[in-house]
């Protein structure tokens, strides 16, 4: 049945935290990185991008760790999480089509330019060996869309359309079709690792507002259908160390070091799911 990495969004912070614990858990013996299958949603697709790279989860800590100079400070403000709220009171496609459709109206920054960031996030042009889901939100009509390595769509725009935060990044174009946050439908989108024994949450928000799948329900099915479940989101010094707006990439450091020091503390429950 193999075993499944999944990696939930959260903005620059959710990618320090989430490095910062694979790392720690990595320096205990428990390898995460050696997934049969990973899932990314938004942030998660950077990091999931990352661990099936081959390169060593020390040197993408290491990374947080210094100054954000190629990172753009953007706000996910009260505003945007309004418009989202009142959007979301709808049915799931509707209530996508609704948030999508408020991302397309936006001012944001232009494709190109935020294209380049995403692609300097990134190991490598193509695709990895490794499984890899990368989610997404169809910006028109609201349909939940997962890439993977057979899809034909480069690896860099997968993720840049995981990453468009709506009303904040401008949704990404492929295939004359535009796409926002993959969070739109669910933070973590867990049950996409349906089918394996063995899966790790990490879920740097548990957030789901309106008709959103809860990720208490997608653990449920999950374990119903027989998997053995770990979720780990962040603890009360990481939360401090994130702060309150994910995308302040100043809290980058502070949040990689906040997630490598949790590690020590999940390192048993995570261990025991996937070494069971």
């Amino acid at each position: 049945m193999g075993r499944a990495l999944v990696l939930g969004g959260g903005g620059v912070t959710g990618v320090a935290w989430e490095l910062g614990l694979l790392a720690g858990l990595a320096e205990r013996g428990v390898a995460l990185d050696e997934a049969d299958l990973v899932v990314g949603t938004s942030a998660g697709s950077v990091v999931g991008a990352q661990v099936c790279s081959g390169v060593p989860l020390a040197q993408w800590y290491a990374a947080q760790l210094r100054p954000p100079r190629e990172e753009v400070p953007a706000r996910l403000g009260l505003g945007v999480l309004a418009r989202w709220a009142w959007a979301g009171a709808r049915g799931r496609d509707a209530a996508r089509a609704r948030v999508g459709a408020l991302a397309l109206a936006a001012r944001t920054p232009s494709e190109e330019s935020r294209r380049a960031v995403i692609a300097a996030r990134l190991p490598v042009g193509g695709w990895p060996a490794r499984r890899l889901l990368v989610t997404a939100v169809d910006a028109a009509s609201g349909e939940f869309v997962v890439f993977d390595a057979a899809g034909g769509v480069s690896l860099v725009d997968a993720v840049g359309a995981s990453c468009a935060v709506p009303g904040v990044w401008p949704p990404v174009t492929v295939g004359g079709r535009r796409y926002v946050d993959g969070g739109v439908r669910s933070p973590v989108n867990a049950d996409l690792a349906q089918g394996c024994g063995q899966v790790v949450v990490l879920a740097p928000t548990r957030a789901a507002v309106g008709p959103m799948p809860r990720l208490s329900v997608q653990v449920a099915a999950l374990r119903a259908a027989g998997a053995r479940v770990a979720v780990v989101s962040p603890d009360r010094a990481a939360r401090a160390a994130i702060g309150r707006n994910v995308l302040d990439p100043t809290r980058r450091a502070a949040s990689a070091r906040a997630g490598y020091a949790q590690a020590g503390a999940v390192a048993d429950e995570v261990a025991r799911v996937w070494r069971a």
